[in-house]
C-alpha cells in the first residue's frame, strides 16, 4: 500500500470546502437582495416569499403564496416595504406573478433548468417560519417529477432537491451555484427528511410569458403524467436524435387524448411535430394553448422496443 500524505489530503479537504462554501456565498450575494417577503393584502392571511426577476418590480412567488388576494405587501432585505398586485396566478404550476407598485432594486435572471444534473449544487432562500432570508443549501436530487398542486392537478418538470425547505420559504428562489435561478421553491413533503420540491425555471418562465400575454395561462391537455430520464444511445441513434434525455410517460388519464391516440404506459416521447423533447418543460411549452383541438403527431419509442408514430388532438384544460 502506498504512502498517504494526510497533511496534503486535509489541505484537499480545506480547499474543496472553501471552494463550496465561495460558490454558495457567491451565489447567496447575488440573488439574495431580490428576494422579498410576500404578505397578502385581504382575503386569508398569510406570507411566504418571492423573488424580483426585472428591474421594474416584476416578482414571482407560489399561487398558494398569494391565494385569493388582489395585492400583496412586499418586504425587502434592505427594509424597504411596498405593495404590489397580483397580475395572475397559474394553480396548476403553483406560480403567480406579482408587479410591485415600486421598482425594488436587485432582479434575478432565470436560467436554463434543462442544464441541470443531478448532484449540482441547489440553494434556497426564503422566509422560514418567520426566519426571514435564511439560506440552505444541497444538491438537485432528481429532475422532471411530477407532483400535485394544492388543485389537485399535477405539477409536470418539478425538480428534487435536499436543500431544506420550511412553510414560508414557498415562492423563493431555487439557486445554482453560478448565481441563477433553476426553480421556484414549492413544496415539502411533511414527515420526510431531504426531500424538498421546485418548479423548473423553464416552466416558471413559460408561465411568465403567458400572464404577461394573456393573463393566464392556456393550456392544451394530453393526459399523461410523466418524468425526465436519460435516453439510451442506442435509441437516440435509432431515432436520429442528438439529444440525452427524454420524456416517459408513466400514467395515462383513461379516455384522454393520448390514450385515445395510442400512447401506452412507459413509452418514451422522442418528438411532438418534429420537435425534440428532451424534458417535460418542452411538453409544457409545446402544448400551449395554440395546439387546441389540432393534431399533433408524436414520435414515441415504444414499450415494445419500436419507433412509432401516434396522432393526437389535444383538448383545452378544463379551468
Amino acid at each position: 500500500m502506498g504512502y498517504v500524505d494526510k497533511n496534503f489530503t486535509a489541505a484537499n479537504d480545506v480547499e474543496l470546502l472553501d471552494a463550496y462554501s465561495r460558490s454558495v456565498s457567491s451565489a447567496v450575494d447575488l440573488v439574495g437582495p431580490t428576494v422579498s417577503r410576500i404578505e397578502r393584502l385581504g382575503g386569508s392571511g398569510g406570507h411566504g416569499s418571492g423573488f424580483a426577476i426585472s428591474p421594474d418590480g416584476l416578482i414571482i412567488t407560489n399561487n398558494h403564496v398569494v391565494d385569493d388576494a388582489k395585492g400583496v405587501r412586499i418586504t425587502t432585505p434592505d427594509g424597504f416595504v411596498t405593495e404590489g398586485r397580483v397580475l395572475g396566478r397559474d394553480p396548476d404550476t403553483d406560480i403567480a406573478l406579482i408587479r410591485a407598485n415600486d421598482g425594488i432594486g436587485a432582479w434575478a435572471r432565470l436560467g436554463d433548468s434543462k442544464t441541470l444534473k443531478r448532484g449540482h449544487i441547489a440553494i434556497a432562500i426564503g422566509n422560514p417560519l418567520g426566519f426571514e432570508w435564511t439560506v440552505t443549501a444541497g444538491i438537485i436530487s432528481a429532475l422532471g417529477r411530477s407532483m400535485r398542486a394544492s388543485n389537485g392537478r399535477l405539477i409536470d418538470d418539478v425538480i428534487q432537491t435536499d436543500a431544506s425547505l420550511n412553510p414560508g420559504n414557498s415562492g423563493g428562489p431555487l439557486v445554482s451555484s453560478g448565481g441563477e435561478v433553476v426553480g421556484v421553491n414549492t413544496a415539502v413533503i411533511m414527515g420526510a427528511q431531504g426531500i424538498s420540491f421546485a418548479v423548473a425555471s423553464n416552466t416558471a418562465q413559460h408561465v411568465v410569458s403567458e400572464i404577461l400575454r394573456f393573463g393566464q395561462v392556456r393550456r392544451a391537455y394530453i393526459g399523461i403524467a410523466a418524468d425526465t430520464v436519460a435516453l439510451h444511445r442506442r435509441v437516440a441513434l435509432e431515432a436520429r436524435s442528438s439529444l440525452s434525455t427524454t420524456v416517459r410517460v408513466r400514467r395515462l388519464e383513461p379516455g384522454s387524448p393520448a390514450w385515445q391516440g395510442g400512447l401506452q404506459e412507459g413509452d418514451l416521447i422522442l418528438s411532438i411535430n418534429d420537435h425534440p423533447v428532451a424534458g417535460m418543460d418542452d411538453v409544457v411549452r409545446l402544448m400551449d394553448g395554440d395546439k387546441i383541438g389540432k393534431v399533433a403527431a408524436v414520435l414515441v419509442f415504444s414499450v415494445q422496443g419500436k419507433l412509432e408514430t401516434h396522432y393526437v388532438t389535444p383538448t383545452a384544460r378544463a379551468a
